[in-house]
């Protein structure tokens, strides 16, 4: 559930219900999974695919035809994982707010390198000057975030390859540890693991991806009292 979903919750927690949805019962009291909730978790599920699929066709594009016509499949990437973390569900809404703003600087530092040297050649700087991954580096910080979130919440194996892959093939790339073969093999094990993650969560039913929403429900109702309540004299 979305922050602002959450607190509008608080003062119509039937939104969106109708009869035939589910009911759990949560930590802080019952709730309902919603048309709404569907969409929300299925709009997340498709966003990571397309982080996914994204990720494989510039790694195969650049392994078959070379970096400098690979760069459109950043969009899709950069879309993708926007959307994903609007819909993402996590109960700390600062470590939200974190991912997105990675997420942010990331696509920031990516147009500043593609302005600075080309489109064309913007693969092409990452391979030669490892040190340009600083800039584009928090866009991969905020997908390494969603990887863990999917393996502490599921213990699915393949979250594995983002949580661990991922930043084992940029920091060792940065660091001079990895050379670009080996990096690039990283990036295209972790690319399909992703996709693996993905296929695999389709199926499930979107409560797995809520979550207790009453413990969001409580969230936003503690932060709505705190913004009311009088200052102390």
């Amino acid at each position: 559930m979305s922050d602002t979903a959450a607190d509008a919750a608080v003062n119509t927690p039937a939104t969106n219900a109708v009869a035939t949805d589910p009911v759990f019962e949560g930590m802080f009291g019952t709730y309902t999974i919603t048309a709404r909730d569907r969409r929300e978790v299925l709009g997340y599920r498709l966003a990571v695919g397309a982080v996914a699929l994204g990720q494989l066709g510039l790694l195969a594009q650049w392994w078959r035809l070379g970096p400098s016509l690979a760069w459109p499949w950043l969009l899709p990437m950069a879309v993708g994982l926007g959307l994903a973390l609007r819909w993402i569900h996590i109960y700390l809404r600062p470590l939200h707010r974190a991912l997105q703003l990675f997420w942010l600087l990331g696509c920031l530092g990516t147009v500043v390198l593609a302005v600075r040297v080309g489109p064309g050649q913007l693969l092409a700087s990452l391979a030669a000057e490892p040190l340009w991954l600083l800039a584009v580096g928090p866009f991969f910080a905020a997908l390494t975030g969603v990887g863990f979130k999917e393996f502490f919440c599921f213990r699915r194996p393949e979250a594995i390859g983002v949580t661990l892959l991922l930043p084992l093939a940029l920091l060792g790339r940065l660091t001079g540890l990895l050379d670009g073969t080996a990096c690039f093999a990283l990036l295209l094990a972790e690319s399909v693991l992703l996709l693996v993650l993905t296929l695999r969560k389709l199926p499930m039913e979107a409560a797995a991806d809520v979550g207790d929403k009453s413990v969001f429900d409580e969230l936003a109702r503690r932060r709505r009292a705190a913004a009311t309540a009088p200052l102390a004299p």
